[in-house]
């Protein structure tokens, strides 16, 4: 089972390098292809417009395959769209590019996490799909940092070619190391896979995932001004305090999956209450660099706790039909994502300070526990009429 996740892991960490790595390299993208860093910018939003459309598309595709091919074939088509990416000779054809290569993002770790639990031993669910996710987060240890220089040694299309080269060889790896796991009994069908997500524990899982993801990324998304404006770290710094972030998020993923397997609700629930602390401690912890430091990582840690539970909820409630509700998951991550970038650039802009997104984090992460409060009290009537 340990290679078949490494397999799978490998997938996660082609696919954490390829969506965060442009971040980090906008400014040599806006000079090699004659265009500014906010025109530049909007080949992130074409990735994440192609997440949210991909996710149900591709998993409605692939349907009938069993899913050691939908993963191959989801791998694949990352690998070719990174490669499109590293030759596109224009910002159109680039922005198109992007978005082909978002297409695959959601669909597999979607299908990735269903596979994660069934070749997993029960009572330990959530503890293989975070040896999955954990290729995630070593990406932003390891693969973001890594790529980024490379692209400003020897060229940003460089790095889409290794990223796309990458998702290749996961593509073999889950040929080789994967058992052709199929599902129990009849293969779902795609009316029963949109029909789980009109269940209602389905959305207000994802409704907790967006909220939850939100918190993240309104702080994350100003981090680096806010260490070096405020804490008063120099730019050198920032790189190491990403790499630290990474290993927080590392450790959260592990600490969320025993929390997950001994009980998923509860867990989300408490995580959501640390968010609401560590993001309102983050606000006079900047005012140092020790404490902004530590604190950052207690965030990372914390946040990042709540995807083994969100995942596993989200597909025990889809009850037999998880694909397309597990894939729309990082589809709530990829607007989640924009949402806290938003408010975080909202409270800013109204002259609320730098630091002022960990205020909103923390709002943000407190409206997330009062919807996941409120799917205890819906389940709770229906698991009490169970014995009856």
């Amino acid at each position: 089972m340990r290679l078949s996740l490494l397999a799978l892991a490998l997938g996660a960490f082609a696919l954490g390098t390829g969506e965060f790595t442009v971040m980090g390299l906008l400014p040599e993208i806006g000079d090699g292809l004659g265009i500014t860093i906010p025109e530049a910018g909007h080949l992130v939003s074409a990735y994440a417009i192609g997440v949210v459309v991909g996710a149900p598309l591709l998993i409605a595709a692939a349907t009938r395959m069993n899913r050691r091919q939908a993963l191959i074939l989801f791998m694949g088509l990352y690998g070719v769209g990174h490669l499109l990416s590293a030759i596109a000779p224009s910002y159109g054809l680039e922005a198109v590019a992007r978005f082909l290569s978002g297409l695959p993002h959601g669909a597999y770790f979607g299908v990735a996490a269903v596979v994660a639990g069934t070749l997993a031993a029960p009572g330990r669910r959530a503890r293989a799909m975070a040896m999955m996710f954990a290729g995630l987060t070593v990406a932003n240890i390891v693969g973001v940092p890594l790529s980024t220089l490379l692209g400003q040694l020897v060229g940003w299309r460089w790095t889409f070619a290794v990223v796309g080269l990458i998702a290749l060889a996961a593509a073999v790896a889950v040929r080789l190391k994967v058992p052709d796991v199929r599902p129990d009994g009849a293969p779902p069908r795609l009316a029963e896979e949109f029909r789980a997500l009109g269940r209602r524990q389905v959305w207000l899982t994802l409704l907790v995932a967006v909220l939850g993801g939100a918190t993240l990324f309104a702080s994350y998304s100003y981090i680096a001004p806010m260490l070096t404006e405020v804490a008063g770290f120099p730019s050198a710094a920032i790189t190491l305090l990403l790499a630290m972030f990474g290993v927080g998020m590392t450790i959260g993923n592990l600490i969320g999956a025993r929390l997950a397997d001994w009980n998923p609700m509860r867990a989300i629930q408490l995580v959501l209450v640390a968010d609401v602390v560590v993001a309102l401690a983050l606000v006079p912890a900047m005012r140092h660099p020790v404490s902004a430091a530590i604190v950052l990582f207690l965030f990372a840690v914390s946040t990042f706790s709540l995807i083994p539970s969100a995942q596993l909820r989200i597909i025990d409630g889809a009850e037999g039909a998880p694909h397309m509700a597990a894939g729309s998951m990082h589809a709530a991550f990829n607007l989640a994502n924009a949402l806290g970038a938003w408010l975080g650039g909202v409270a800013i802009a109204l002259g609320f300070g730098l630091t002022s997104p960990n205020v909103v984090a923390a709002v943000v992460a407190f409206l997330g526990l009062v919807v996941a409060t409120v799917a205890v009290w819906v389940e709770r009537p229906s698991r009490q009429a169970v014995p009856a």
